[in-house]
Parts: structure tokens; sequence; C-alpha cells
């Protein structure tokens, strides 16, 4: 984490709110911490105590063994606000690891040792201290039984959503690298108590490594600020929500992780169950070349080859390996001229890229100029089905709710169903010959393969029944139109022919 010239750089941290019989108590149960060089700031949340005084006191001193900082934000900002600001002062500072603190004494300064160890190891990014891990530890140590049961209950329903293995989702007491901090939008996060859930859910959908450590149980005569019925709610709504953002059937902000740390990621291969991927795959004829603009990566490389064809990959990024494809051509598709022509091509894929484009009438008339030269060309287009009953549910709802991908991927720019996309491509130039219903990829979100069939079974019998409410995506197959100028130099050919003929 640092260079062994140096000592890591460590802020204790704490949240004070009306602390002013414990504050003192609480800094002087702080270790030496030799093996850091540590800061201790305290973050008073407008309190009317001697919260802030006492503590300022002691700073005055000159007698803490610590370099100590007490700050006291002019207006309340909650216990999620709170800490925001410390989080803040831990990057600005450019401090290596962060440990969280209360006030109030309900969690053990003497364990930051062990709470700081594994993170200036390198063998975590988050450790939180658990009171979960010692059978029995928190109800010996005071914590009401309706609190237990509500933190197991909890707990568990998060693991479950999440797809963690937690013992305690609920726990004040926790310490990260700044690095793990710097990945993470926690300054979205909510400024009320259930801050603490959705830093941990950002730790997992960052991939950060959570090592968890027992710690004891203490409830003193401390207030409780928390209403435990609105913080269930709470937990619950962000645990679900973040889960459902999976699905792309929502999305919040503070959950798109990715977005601060792209790495230009692709959509998964659906290469094993009815979908544009593998329809796509049936209509190029072996032995064929084919043109994958929007390939990414190149997930249709492998079972074209397989089919014997020359696979020529187009793409706005070139993905760390290109060896995949025969030929590969970098093109920005909303400006740029295409890079190649297409006499010698069977099949062009088009899957899921028309609606990411400014404008797909242009972009679908420069194709069909191009494909004069060869107008038995046939082009291969998907796109998602806003037409989608699950779409259609939530709009009636009153959600309209973008996401990372899915059919309101936040990088659409058209949105399209059955009939508009068909007129796109009338309109354009093309005839299509064949139109397909996808059933939503079940397989990549149901673990269990009797579901998967299941689900697949059902939709694929709901798409029999309506096409434009129970299709989750769209697969078109089209060919182009000579256009006036082909036409007309046609006829004069085909006169040409006709006056010069015996």
């Amino acid at each position: 984490m640092t260079s062994p010239a140096r000592r890591p750089r460590a802020l204790i941290f704490i949240v004070a709110y009306y602390a002013e019989s414990t504050i003192l108590d609480v800094l002087r149960r702080i270790p030496a911490l030799e093996a850091y060089e540590v800061e201790v700031l305290i973050i008073d949340d407008c309190s009317s105590d001697a919260t802030f005084s006492s503590s300022d006191g002691l700073r005055k001193s000159g007698d803490y063994p610590h370099r100590l900082t007490v700050l006291s934000n002019a207006a309340n900002q909650g216990y999620g606000g709170n800490q925001k600001l410390g989080y803040h002062y831990a990057i600005e500072n450019k401090f290596d690891v962060v440990a969280l603190l209360h006030g109030d004494g309900q969690y053990a300064p003497e364990l930051l040792p062990e709470l700081l160890g594994p993170l200036a190891r390198g063998e975590a990014d988050v450790v939180l201290g658990s009171r979960m891990l010692r059978r029995g530890g928190a109800l010996k140590g005071g914590m009401p039984l309706y609190k237990f049961v509500g933190n197991r209950l909890l707990t568990s329903y998060q693991n479950r959503v999440l797809g963690s293995r937690l013992s305690e989702f609920h726990t004040g007491y926790k310490a990260c690298t700044v690095a793990a901090l710097r990945g993470i939008p926690f300054e979205l996060n909510s400024n009320v108590f259930h801050f603490d859930t959705e830093i941990i859910i950002q730790f997992l959908r960052a991939h950060s490594r959570i090592l968890e450590i027992p710690i004891p149980t203490h409830y003193g005569d401390e207030i409780c600020r928390v209403d435990g019925l609105r913080y269930a709610w709470d937990v619950v709504n962000a645990s679900t929500v973040a889960r459902l953002q999976n699905y792309g059937l929502v999305y919040r902000r503070n959950f798109d992780v990715e977005s601060l740390n792209p790495d230009n990621k692709h959509y998964l291969p659906k290469l094993d169950f009815l979908s544009t991927h593998s329809e796509a795959l049936q209509e190029a004829p072996a032995g064929s070349v084919v043109m994958d603009i929007g390939c990414g990566p190149g997930h249709l490389c492998a079972p074209l080859h397989d089919q014997g064809c020359r696979v020529i990959g187009v793409d706005q990024f070139a993905p760390a390996d290109t060896s995949a494809f025969d030929e590969f051509f970098v093109v920005d598709l909303n400006g740029a001229s295409f890079p190649r022509h297409l006499r010698d091509v069977q099949t062009v894929f088009l899957l899921d890229i028309i609606e990411h484009l400014n404008s797909p009438e242009q972009f679908c008339d420069k194709l069909r100029r191009l494909a004069q030269e060869n107008l038995q060309v046939r082009i291969v287009i998907s796109t998602g089905n806003i037409g989608f009953f699950v779409t259609r549910l939530m709009l009636f709802l009153g959600q309209f709710n973008y996401n990372k991908r899915g059919i309101l991927d936040l990088t659409h720019t058209r949105l399209f169903t059955f009939s508009s996309l068909r007129r796109l491509l009338k309109e354009t130039g093309f005839v299509v010959e064949r139109e397909i219903g996808i059933p939503a990829p079940a397989p990549l979100v149901v673990q269990s393969p009797f579901w998967q069939k299941m689900a697949m079974r059902i939709q694929g019998l709901l798409i029999k029944v309506s096409r434009g409410l129970f299709a989750y995506q769209m697969l078109m197959v089209v060919r182009p139109l000579p256009t006036l100028e082909t036409l007309a130099a046609q006829t004069r050919r085909h006169s040409d022919d006709k006056s010069t003929a015996p």
C-alpha cells in the first residue's frame, strides 16, 4: 500500500452528535498506533452541547498524543452527510486508510489495530467490525432483542438479494483504503442512517475485498436516534434497487460504480439460448464473409469461425486483442464514413447498435448507398422493444428508469417498437424479409437450469400471442433496395443493350 520507507497515513474519523459525556473517553481509548502516521478527526454535527468545545479544548491543550482536528458543521448534515465530509477530508488530504468511529462510545477504539491491519498489509480494501461473528455476543453485550432480530433478518435479506455473505450489514465500525473510497460515488448516498448500507453495497459492486473481524457489543445510556421501521424500509429499498439495477429495471447513480472506473465493458455473450446473438449466427451462411458492426470484444468471432466464416469487426473502440478478427476497423459510426466496401460481404450484423446512433436515418441511408455494389447482402438488425410489457407497466406506475443496459440504456438515443423500426427501415430503402421477437435473457439472471428453461418457454408462448407486447428485443433481417441512381444506371445499361441488340 505504501513504500517501506514511510508509515501509512491513517485517519481516525469520529462522527459526533450530542456526545459531550463520551467523546473525551473515546479519544483517550484510541491506542498509540505506532505503525501509522495518525490524525484524529472529529466532526461534530451541529450539536448544541459541549461536544465541540470539550474536544477542541483537548486539542488546544496540546496533551493529546495524536494530531487532533476538531470541526463542527454549521448545519446538521445527518449521520450519512457527516460521513461524507469525513471521507472527503481523507481523500483531499491524501490519507492511505480511514477508520470510522462513533463519538458515543458504542464501538471499541482499542480494536483499531485489528481494523487497520489488514488494510496496511494489503489483505483487504474494506474491513467491517461485526457484532454477529461471535455467537451470542451481541445479546450478551446488551443489544436489545428486537434490534438483534431485526439485524439478522435484514442482513439475511441483503445477503440473498446482493449475493453477499456478510455476517452484519449494520455496523458503524469500519475502515477502508482511501483508494477504495475514490472508486465509489459515496457523495450520492443518503444523508441518513442507511448510508452504511449504501456504502457497503457500493463496495460490493466495486468488487472491493471486504473482510469482517469480530468486535464486542456495547450498549450504554446513549440515545438511539434511529427510527427502526423507517431504517428497515430504507435498507430493504436500497438493497432491492441495487439488485434490480442489475436487470436494467431501475437506475440509481450512486450504485453505478462502473461509471467511475470505465473499462469499455460490453454486453455479455448470449449464445446458448434464444437471443439476438444465436439468431444472428443462423443468418450467416457457412463459409461467408460477415461484417460485425459494433462488435465489441468479438463475442461472435469464435462461433462464426467454427462456421468457416471470415469476420470483419467494426467498433468505436478497439478491444485489447483484435487477433480474433480477420479484419478490424475503429470507426465512430455517428460521423465517419464506412472504412470498407461491402462487395465481398454476404451478411452484416448490426446488433443493438442502431438505438445508440445520433441519427439512425442518416446511418441507414449511408448503409444502403454502400450496399449498392452488392444488393444481395443481408443485414441483421436488432434493438430493444420499448413496447415490452415490463416497460409499459413501469410507465403506467409513473416510472421511466434508464439504466446501464437493457431497453432503457442510458446511451440510447432512440427507442423503437416493431412498427417504428419497420417504418424506419422501409423509409430508408430496405425490404424486411424476416421479423423475430426475442425473449428477455433469463439465463443471464436465473441460476436454476429448470427455471431458465421455463422462463424461456413461457416467454416464447407469450411472444406468439403478442410479439409487440412480450418480445424484449426485436430482430429483423433486411436487404437493401436499389437507389434511384442505381436504377437509373441499370436503365441506361438495359437501354444500351436493347439498342445494340440485333
